[in-house]
């Protein structure tokens, strides 16, 4: 293993993960955060990040598939979290895809229908996943380079053209605001997803590869693309606190980053970002598409036709869910993702820890308390607070949709040492 092939595994990553959703939602919080944005970016940086990388980190572990992070649990608990995953990937990022491409690079020029761009960007979608051209690979290689290298002169100007003066916070509480807006990223479903694609292209490229080379290859590349999306992410939240004077609070986060790039690099810049921008969109979506028909047809024995159904159906939900804005679609996906993450998250963290304390019956015990703690947050985000406010008020941490955490934690700590005794006790 060298130095070259780490490199490259990081950089793969690093581009997989790096989507336009991405590039919208930490200049907002920037935005809002003002004085306070160091606070948001650690809130941030931790769910869009640290878990992610430590999501990377298990798959180099397991060096399986999505459906083995929580087969543990149970295999009918792993099938239902993955069709769920999936059904959440092609029906909120991937239609988002298609509202950011309208509302940069469409609306600005031609001034169309939002269900014209949809339509359409959909057709292309679904044309692209029934072929499977390579082109997408090649422009996903292209696409990132010159991306980082705009943001890195947007973000380099920002800090050397403006004053670091910052107005107060908007936020009741800066850290929770950063590690929800974190959930919106995606980032810890597709450390998940991604590693699995990641596995697959690594076992085919480095045959050769011991399965403990194949794991460091995973973490060295995973620790590169960690450390690019911290820098990325960082430089773009203090951007948008830095230029919070121009801009109204109540922008939208597409017209906050067209808004960014034209204070900071002009016209042409701001057309060149929204043309990338809308590349990387359609790269993402055709991604989320393919992989999910590739995951629905293997459940069906390869069948084509199933993958075909499959493509076809997420481009018509794409459809339906991409002529809505941006705001709209993060506002719907919050629901999702405060049931979603935190599964997520504790799956994550229990393939993570050592053997000895991730038994099949802690993960049960673990992922349950889980459940059942979100599901608070969840009804809280779907707008019915007030008729839960009193269980919220006895949950630690759940006034910051956090509620979940405490009760996985204290459930990890005691079903361990239930399961250390029995164990003892077996053993004399």
């Amino acid at each position: 293993m060298n130095k070259k092939s780490v490199l490259l595994i990081g950089f793969a990553l690093f581009s997989l993960f790096f989507g336009a959703g991405n590039l919208i939602l930490p200049p907002f919080l920037g935005l809002n955060a003002g004085e306070s944005w160091w606070i948001v970016a650690i809130g941030f940086c931790l769910s869009a990040v640290f878990i992610p990388l430590l999501g990377l980190l298990a798959h180099a572990k397991l060096q399986g598939t999505l459906f083995d992070f929580g087969k543990k649990v149970s295999p009918t608990f792993s099938l239902v979290y993955c069709l769920l995953v999936y059904l959440i990937s092609i029906t909120l990022p991937s239609p988002r895809t298609a509202s950011v491409t309208h509302e940069m690079a469409i609306q600005p020029i031609f001034n169309s229908s939002p269900w014209l761009t949809s339509i359409l960007y959909f057709i292309l979608v679904l044309i692209f996943v029934l072929n499977r051209s390579k082109i997408l690979d090649v422009i996903g290689k292209l696409l990132t380079p010159a991306i980082i290298l705009l943001l890195m002169a947007i973000i380099i100007e920002a800090l050397f053209g403006f004053d670091f003066s910052f107005d107060p916070t908007q936020f009741e509480n800066s850290f929770s605001a950063g590690i929800l807006e974190g959930y919106q990223t995606f980032d810890a479903i597709g450390a998940v997803v991604v590693g699995g694609v990641i596995i697959i292209s690594i076992n085919l490229k480095f045959k050769d590869y011991s399965k403990a080379d194949k794991k460091r290859l995973i973490i060295g590349g995973s620790l590169v693309a960690a450390f690019g999306l911290l820098l990325m992410y960082v430089g773009l939240i203090l951007t948008g606190a830095l230029t919070q004077t121009n801009f109204e609070l109540d922008v939208t986060r597409t017209a906050l980053l067209s808004g960014i790039s034209k204070l900071t690099l002009g016209t042409t810049a701001t057309l060149f970002l929204s043309i990338l921008v809308s590349l990387a969109c359609f790269t993402t979506a055709v991604g989320i598409v393919t992989g999910t028909a590739d995951y629905i047809k293997g459940r069906f024995h390869d069948s084509q036709l199933a993958y075909k159904i499959t493509a076809v159906i997420g481009c018509v939900l794409g459809v339906l869910m991409g002529q809505f804005d941006v705001g709209y679609i993060i506002a719907v996906a919050l629901p999702a993702l405060m049931f979603i993450y935190p599964v997520t998250i504790v799956l994550i963290l229990l393939n993570v820890v050592p053997e000895k304390y991730a038994s099949t019956a802690v993960f049960k015990a673990v992922v349950m308390a889980t459940i059942i703690f979100s599901i608070p947050d969840f009804i809280g985000s779907l707008g019915y607070g007030n008729s839960i406010l009193a269980l919220q008020n006895l949950i630690p941490l759940s006034k910051f949709h956090l509620g979940w955490m405490i009760p996985a934690l204290v459930t990890f700590i005691f079903s361990n040492a239930f399961y250390q005794v029995n164990t003892q006790e077996n053993k004399l």
